[in-house]
């Protein structure tokens, strides 16, 4: 047996990243029945995305890195469940096209678009068709390391619904949701609660979605 070379990386066939649990929930079941993939769970925004990356690169080393999980779709041809992407690599693009997913324009925001008003303006400034807040700090990463990447993500809101809360009120400075600032906006909206159910069921939609496609892309 070749001896480990001390400070060499670990290889890894595919690095699947999500920015929360909920998002990669049902591929993570799937991935039990999937040879040599990891799934990297980031938290939300670009420092915690770009941060979890290169502490899991210190150690590991993948030929593939997907950053995945739930987009704002732009389009308003876009609908609630729709599996978008984009890549530069052309063996790549054929196999999501295969899978059903469709090319797309992304726009990594610093922020949660929570309004149609706000989508409609950043769909005219950036010309994109989703919006998402990791995936820009994971492509210049990998780019920077020369591992071949992917955004893929599952429209979980459209470009016609508003939101029911501004969630970025909601989050603590390391933009982990804050749940005490979460039920305090409930109890005084609590009309809402019947939104966020129905936004919850479409996450749901919206990650089941994304796991398929994932899945045949990598098996």
């Amino acid at each position: 047996m070749k001896p480990k070379v001390q400070n060499e990386k670990e290889e890894v066939g595919t690095l699947v990243c999500f920015a929360l649990n909920e998002e990669a929930a049902p591929f993570r079941k799937l991935a039990l029945r999937i040879p040599d993939v990891e799934i990297l769970v980031t938290g939300i925004g670009a420092k915690n995305a770009e941060t979890s990356l290169r502490r899991f690169l210190a150690k590991r080393l993948p030929k593939l890195v997907l950053t995945c999980g739930f987009a704002g779709g732009l389009n308003p041809e876009l609908a609630c469940g729709d599996v978008v992407f984009m890549t530069g690599y052309p063996a790549l693009e054929e196999r999501l096209l295969n899978a059903d997913a469709r090319l797309a324009n992304f726009f990594s925001a610093p922020r949660i678009a929570t309004t149609v008003a706000e989508k409609k303006q950043l769909r005219a400034e950036t010309g994109a068709d989703v919006v998402e807040m990791e995936s820009g700090a994971i492509l210049a990463v990998c780019r920077e390391n020369r591992i071949p990447c992917a955004m893929v993500r599952a429209i979980s809101d459209t470009a016609s619904e508003n939101l029911p809360l501004d969630f970025n009120r909601l989050m603590r400075t390391d933009m982990s949701m804050d749940p005490v600032k979460l039920a305090w906006a409930i109890a005084k909206a609590p009309w809402k609660i019947g939104a966020l159910m129905q936004l919850h069921k479409k996450t749901s939609v919206a990650a089941k979605e994304l796991a398929d496609v994932l899945a045949k892309v990598i098996w």
